[in-house]
């Protein structure tokens, strides 16, 4: 049970917290898109529909369905035969999504497309059983991707030969994170359906036996190694700092104190959850170390993780209550830095537009992505991956238990070769392009990466303050869409019948 008394807690986004054996909840959550949306010039303009999708699409004993949302903008679409770009939505409310992929709508009249944003069911308004849904492991169990990838390829399907024009349109899968995850299956699994797809920051080998279980952290650690003197350094102290200074209660009550919490901390448990709180904050900052202002996970200044490093610029020599006062000035960045917060709530890092219950049910399931760390190559407390520990929680929780190599199984693994038209992009200052794509596997599995690049920054809107790595990788991306679109319209061409 004590994952549930941590997930309660901790509230949404910290159901990842706890004992490292759970970490690969812990950042699975985390690792998801949130806060509003940081938009460019382009206005927004969409149609809401439903689609009747089937809740089983692999068995016959269940006939139920579900109304599945999905967002239409077609304001530029050439028919007949225009492009569709169809985004493979993730673990949230697909509004969200829509808002945030700037780069979908600004190519949308460079490339006469419809947009079409599908919720993945589960969340957002795609409940297949309505407000039981998440009553019971019964009513998950049809919580997987295979499920949801079968929706996307049915809703593509049904949309091909209903909208007028739209019988031969190429279709192009896109997604960030989970979303690009699923964006490369749907090709994999469904290549008569999209053409192609481009998958950003999407860790598809963040799977047991794939990528050892330590290296999203070091990537953390670096990003912090190379935006500050001694920031990573000076963080890997503070957890004896804590340890030290939390061991009265007079020292809990002054880190409560200085760190502005809502919520005293009054015993061990609590000093836990801090920990976990602070963890999370620096792989937060990792994933949207952006080079403008923005307003993703939290509202941040430009390169936020440089900012941070300033109040954490201490040589060894430092004091705990010099040190954890840095921290705390360091943590204020991320969760203050517009001066509006009174207090710091450590059960929130983040937005609360994401399905964290849903995603923690499928990392308990078959999304299981080890994660540890040896406070040597990482700045964090030592904390192996315990795949046992991790499945008795998840039992705890749901009733289920995680099938560690299925993912392996059903996707492929790192033996995708036979594959084609799919985009791995992936950023340098990105935790999860540990679990990346980051070489090419032929001429048409193609990897870039983007050096200056944080959290599928390609897939935001464009900013004057991008750095040109990002600018040249859009590009990229989109000379291979119309390399894939002139390819689908010559093997049509080919396949049509002639006439006597």
């Amino acid at each position: 049970m004590e994952l549930l008394d941590r997930a309660a807690a901790a509230c949404a986004l910290c159901l990842f917290l706890g004992c490292l054996h759970v970490i690969a909840l812990k950042q699975q959550l985390f690792s998801r898109l949130g806060g509003s949306p940081d938009r460019g010039e382009i206005p927004i303009s969409y149609n809401t529909f439903y689609f009747d999708q089937k809740i089983d699409h692999f068995g016959f004993t269940e006939n139920g369905t579900f109304r599945q949302r999905y967002l239409v903008a077609d304001k530029h679409w050439q028919q007949p035969g225009g492009l569709i770009l169809f985004y493979t939505g993730n673990e949230g409310d697909i509004t969200w999504f829509c808002n945030n992929t700037g780069f979908m709508w600004e190519n949308a009249e460079k490339m006469d497309a419809m947009l079409v944003f599908a919720e993945h069911r589960y969340y957002g308004d795609s409940l297949p059983f309505g407000q039981e849904s998440y009553s019971d492991s019964k009513h998950l169990n049809y919580l997987t991707s295979e499920q949801a990838l079968a929706d996307f390829a049915v809703l593509i399907q049904n949309l091909k030969t209903t909208l007028p024009g739209a019988q031969h349109s190429p279709v192009i899968a896109v997604g960030g994170s989970y979303g690009g995850m699923l964006a490369a299956w749907l090709r994999m699994k469904y290549p008569h359906v999209v053409v192609g797809a481009l998958a950003s920051s999407a860790p598809i080998w963040q799977f047991p036996g794939l990528v050892p279980c330590g290296e999203f952290y070091k990537v953390v650690t670096r990003d912090f190694a190379r935006s500050g003197y001694n920031c990573d350094s000076n963080i890997r102290r503070s957890w004896k700092a804590i340890k030290n200074v939390s061991s009265t209660t007079s020292g809990l009550q002054w880190l409560s104190d200085e760190f502005s919490l809502c919520s005293p901390l009054k015993n061990k448990n609590n000093i836990v959850s801090f920990k976990n709180w602070l963890q999370e904050t620096w792989v937060n900052l990792a994933m949207v170390d952006y080079p403008y202002e923005a307003n993703f996970l939290q509202p941040l200044p430009p390169w936020p993780i440089q900012v941070v490093c300033n109040y954490l610029a201490f040589d060894s020599a430092v004091s705990d209550d010099q040190l954890l006062h840095g921290v705390s000035q360091a943590v204020k960045v991320y969760y203050n830095y517009t001066g509006s917060s009174s207090c710091l709530n450590t059960s929130q890092t983040a937005t609360g537009s994401l399905g964290f219950l849903g995603w923690y049910y499928q990392a308990c399931t078959e999304m299981v992505m080890p994660m540890c760390t040896d406070g040597i190559h990482d700045m964090f407390e030592f904390e192996e991956w315990n795949f046992q520990a991790f499945s008795d929680e998840c039992n705890a929780m749901f009733g289920v238990r995680p099938r560690a190599d299925w993912a392996g199984t059903a996707y492929g693994g790192k033996d995708i070769a036979s594959h084609s038209n799919i985009i791995f992009s992936n950023g340098g200052l990105d935790p999860w392009s540990a679990g990346g794509v980051s070489y090419n596997i032929t001429d048409s599995l193609l990897s870039i990466t983007i050096p200056d690049g944080a959290h599928h920054l390609d897939l935001r809107y464009s900013n004057e303050h991008d750095p040109p790595s990002v600018r040249a990788a859009r590009s990229l991306e989109v000379i291979y869409f119309q390399e894939w679109i002139r390819l689908s319209k010559k093997k049509r061409q080919l396949h049509q019948p002639t006439s006597p």
